[in-house]
């Protein structure tokens, strides 16, 4: 049987309940054959013609087809034929069953009789129809309504099969989530195996991408789609609502689901957020509280070969110190520079310039001859310039420079490339030593992560790349990382172009 023959049968069985019952309907046919019979004396008494008769019989016939049903409107018929043979044709007062116009009159009743039961059916089972539509609209406004008071802080698709159960008033509801892989179920007196034969076909029915209808069970498997994604499936045991109802409910099921899930996501957002500007405004201020130590630090390195004569080892420490103390407040600048690239309100001044240029001097301000020297730079012929701000490209790039030199191999040459894309100008370091991981390369830019295997070079804090993200990425460019297996990692930079052509500056 098919899902819409299986309607329309259900449809009928449910109007048969509320039709009368058999005696009821018993009752209506004796009634409307007493009152023909009562009018066939009134006609008879009055003199009325055998056709005015008749059409008035029609009245009978058709009340009878109407409220009692076809067999009623025929027994009608019957007598209606009888009384016109008896009382009103030549020679009344007897039957004449051979009788050609008695048969045409019969025939006329019993065709009225079957029409009009038949519209009359119909007329009900469309009253039945819209009565069952406005119950289940009426229950999915209900579920909508109640979807939005979902406690977030529970399972969702619990709180959904038992609020679509209870709703509908269904055997059992069964739910796959297809991104948690999750089934959830709740049944009333719905034995178990049905349950799990449930689960079983909601996910095939998820998998097969279709809709379909147990007939034998009276269970819906509707998909849970979102647009045209699926996401799960439902199945609604023990039921006679439509397809149409089936999929609505499965859309509300999806719905809410994705709700729940954006809510989540919210939620853990907001509380990320609060996490980093709670730890950015402690960092901040220990960034701050640093500055008066290093500055006392190295007051006191400057003025001690002024209090006396110093022995060689005594310069070297107080030297050591004094280089240390100046990587410190360095470092506590970065921490205080970081907050203010994030911020909404940083305004960068931007100008032209040559990104060649700008990599020199970054090279050119190391302390040492000998980490100078471990640079081979190579410039295009021609190179067009970039718009950006010197101060915060010359800090992502002197940054890039030292990670170059701490995490590559003592005295190895590092690759310094100037390349001319169509839209921008990319720099390019390579350094032999530290290879970075898939996932290294991923998250290498985050704060305070650190590839596996940097603590065997050098110590860190992880902030730098995330300082060299932050100024790319306010420069409309882009930074990447990239490993040669065997060999080291390359880091490439790429800053938009300003105009075809060589600045000068």
């Amino acid at each position: 049987m098919t899902t819409r023959a299986w309607e329309i049968s259900s449809l009928r069985t449910t109007h048969s309940l509320r039709l009368p019952s058999w005696w009821k309907a018993s009752v209506i046919g004796l009634l409307a054959a007493v009152s023909l019979l009562v009018y066939t004396w009134i006609a008879f008494e009055l003199g009325q013609s055998l056709s005015s008769t008749g059409f008035v019989y029609l009245i009978f016939i058709v009340l009878a087809a109407v409220y009692g049903g076809f067999w009623q409107a025929t027994f009608v018929s019957v007598i209606a034929v009888a009384s016109l043979d008896y009382f009103f044709e030549e020679p009344i007062f007897s039957f004449t069953i051979g009788r050609v116009s008695n048969w045409v009159q019969l025939v006329a009743f019993e065709f009225t009789a079957l029409v009009v039961s038949t519209l009359s059916n119909r007329a009900h089972l469309r009253e039945l129809e819209a009565v069952a539509e406005r119950r289940d609209t009426a229950k999915l406004y209900e579920i909508a309504r109640r979807i939005l008071l979902i406690d977030p802080a529970e399972d969702p698709g619990n709180q959904i099969v038992a609020l679509v159960r209870e709703v509908f008033e269904l055997g059992a509801v069964v739910l796959f989530d297809a991104s948690s892989a999750k089934g959830y179920e709740s049944r009333a007196a719905c034995p178990q195996q049905v349950v799990q034969t449930a689960i079983e076909n909601a996910r095939s029915a998820y998998f097969l991408g279709t809709d379909r209808f147990d007939a034998e069970t009276q269970t819906w498997f509707s998909v849970l789609r979102l647009g045209v994604r699926p996401v799960g499936s439902v199945a609604l045991c023990g039921t006679n609502i439509s397809q149409l109802v089936a999929t609505a409910v499965a859309s509300l099921a999806a719905i809410s689901l994705e709700r729940a899930r954006i809510l989540e996501k919210q939620c853990q957002a907001e509380a990320a957020r609060q996490a980093e500007q709670l730890r950015t405004a402690v960092l901040d201020s220990l960034a701050h509280k640093f500055g008066t130590p290093l500055t006392v630090i190295r007051t006191a390195t400057s003025g001690l070969p002024a209090a006396g004569e110093l022995s060689e080892m005594q310069r070297e420490l107080v030297s050591l110190i004094d280089q240390e103390a100046r990587k410190l407040n360095e470092l506590s600048s970065r921490l205080v520079r970081t907050p203010k690239l994030e911020t909404p309100g940083f305004d960068a001044q931007p100008e032209p310039l040559l990104l060649s240029r700008l990599i020199k001097t970054a090279i050119q301000e190391l302390e040492n001859e000998s980490q100078r020297t471990r640079f081979r730079v190579t410039i295009p012929s021609s190179e067009p310039p970039i718009f950006a701000d010197r101060e915060l490209i010359l800090t992502a790039l002197a940054q890039l420079v030292d990670n170059a030199l701490k995490y590559s191999v003592p005295d190895s040459q590092v690759g310094v490339a100037i390349e001319n894309t169509t839209n921008a100008v990319v720099l390019k370091l390579r350094t032999r030593g530290l290879v970075l991981s898939q996932i290294d390369r991923e998250r290498i830019f985050e704060r305070f992560y650190r590839a596996s295997g940097s603590q065997d070079y050098a110590a860190g804090t992880g902030l730098g790349l995330s300082i060299v993200k932050a100024i790319v990425t306010d420069h409309k460019g882009s930074i990447w990382a990239d490993s040669e297996p065997g060999y080291g990692s390359v880091f490439s930079l790429a800053l938009p172009k300003l105009a075809e052509g060589v600045c000068s500056e």
